[in-house]
């Protein structure tokens, strides 16, 4: 019997075993090559666990810390800043002095004015005097009429009494005459008093006139004392309220001009140990935000730290900023060590769904679909008794993974998205098993379940790869924890 190096030789030496051979080799290379790519199981997977937790919704915005209550102090008179008592992060009680505009032009417009109601007040007196006198002239003019009357009347008395005489030829004609001459004489005196009676009435009542214009005048000077007064008060600068001074804009020496408007010297924040974030909200967002919501935010300043707050308020103004509108949605929050500032950039999540103790899918499960032939993958269903397409399972995306979700439900008070899917397990040998699940409410991350048979620690299908490494389905950058390669 020949032994193989014989054999070999022989084929070697002879070419049409060579070539014989060579094919047979080849042939046989590339049958073992076929049957790995072939061959079951050839794919690797990555997966994710499925967990238990809660899942919680939120809508994220950024907003702007701010006091609960800011005043602003300005000046109603112009002048120039004499001393400042309060600097920035000054405590300040209500009505204590903060600052003081120069009170030498003041104290002046309060000396003229107190001097010019003086003399208006004198004027006043002075009238007073004048319009007495002048009713004792009036008394006396009426008497000098009296009189007047009385003599006119006698002499008409005496003149008819003498006409009668005359006409009878009792008495001279010249008599008569002379009788007649001192009627007239005493007519004319009741006409003269008469006319001083009505002068006396005339200046008594200019005089009246202008007692009340000098008491008027009396009035404006007063009101001109009370106003200049006023400014000189206003020169001293006063806390409205109890706070700490955020803000102060003037120096000694600065002139502040508040002829259009009162210009402002501080800012005073009521109680910086209980504040506002004013959240800029998306109008797609605002219409699932209930007030009485608990919300976390951060600040750039406590980067690892997470603050609570709570909604009180969604206002209805709008801001439409490059055709975006957006409406303040208001946290309160309790600032007890003051260690926020006003004016701070906040990064608010406030929570619109949640679901507590729920079985969470991650989304990138939620995201996979197999490659597997048409057969092999209505195999797969048979054998798990799924049925294809019931409540519109094929081709579903959680909320936020890229498809809409179908109906709308509630939960908690906040509302939240449900849809079928179709997830993929992976056993321990390798294989898949297609199971339908009920989506309920999703962070973007995980998904809660609201029915199927998943348990949390199942292995869900999340990417594949081929044996020869061409990626045949991955997870997406940023899915759900690191996945584990099988």
């Amino acid at each position: 019997m020949r032994s193989l190096s014989e054999i070999l030789k022989i084929i070697w030496v002879r070419p049409l075993w060579r070539w014989a051979a060579i094919g047979a080799a080849g042939t046989l290379l590339l049958a073992v090559v076929v049957w790995r790519v072939r061959a079951p199981g050839a794919a690797e997977y990555y997966t994710a666990k499925v967990e238990r937790g809660d899942v919680v919704q939120v809508v994220s915005a950024t907003g702007t810390i701010n006091a609960v209550t800011t005043v602003q102090v300005g000046s109603q008179v112009s002048g120039n800043i004499k001393s400042l008592y309060v600097d920035f992060n000054s405590r300040v009680k209500q009505g204590q002095l903060i600052a003081e505009i120069d009170p030498a032009i003041f104290q002046a417009q309060l000396q003229q004015a107190e001097a010019d109601l003086a003399n208006a007040e004198a004027s006043a007196v002075s009238l007073t005097a004048q319009i007495e006198t002048q009713r004792a002239d009036l008394v006396s003019a009426k008497a000098d009429v009296d009189k007047a009357q009385a003599q006119a009347n006698d002499a008409q008395l005496q003149y008819r009494r003498a006409k009668d005489l005359a006409d009878q030829g009792i008495v001279a004609v010249s008599q008569r005459d002379t009788a007649q001459a001192t009627a007239d004489s005493a007519t004319a005196s009741l006409h003269s008093a008469q006319a001083m009676l009505e002068q006396s009435k005339a200046k008594l009542n200019v005089s009246i006139a202008n007692l009340e214009q000098a008491r008027a005048q009396t009035k404006q000077r007063k009101a001109a004392v009370d106003l200049a007064r006023l400014n000189l008060l206003h020169a001293h600068i006063y806390a409205p309220i109890d706070g700490t001074v955020i803000a102060r804009n003037v120096d000694v020496g600065q002139t502040v001009a508040a002829s259009l408007q009162a210009p402002t010297l501080f800012v005073i924040a009521l109680d910086l140990t209980k504040m506002l974030v004013y959240a800029k909200t998306d109008e797609a967002d605002v219409g699932r935000i209930q007030a009485g919501a608990t919300a976390t935010f951060k600040v750039d300043s406590f980067p690892r730290e997470t603050f609570t707050g709570k909604v009180t308020q969604i206002r209805m103004n709008a801001t439409t900023i490059q055709n975006v509108v957006t409406y303040d949605t208001i946290l309160a929050f309790d600032n007890p060590g003051q260690r926020l500032f006003p004016g701070m950039t906040a990064y608010v999540s406030i929570p619109v769904a949640w679901e507590n103790d729920a079985v969470k899918i991650p989304n990138g499960a939620l995201r996979f679909k197999p490659e597997l032939a048409e057969a092999a993958r209505k195999a797969l269903l048979a054998k798990y008794g799924v049925v294809e397409g019931a409540a519109g399972e094929k081709g579903a995306r959680p909320a936020g993974a890229g498809g809409k979700a179908g109906g709308a439900a509630q939960q908690n008070g906040a509302s939240y998205r449900e849809e079928w899917a179709m997830v993929w397990k992976l056993h321990a040998d390798k294989t898949l098993e297609p199971v339908r699940v009920k989506l309920g409410v999703t962070d973007f991350t995980f998904t809660a379940m609201k029915e199927g048979k998943l348990q949390p620690g199942d292995e869900l299908v999340i990417g594949e790869v081929s044996k020869g490494g061409k990626p045949a389905q991955q997870s997406p950058v940023g899915g759900p924890g690191v996945p584990r390669r099988m």
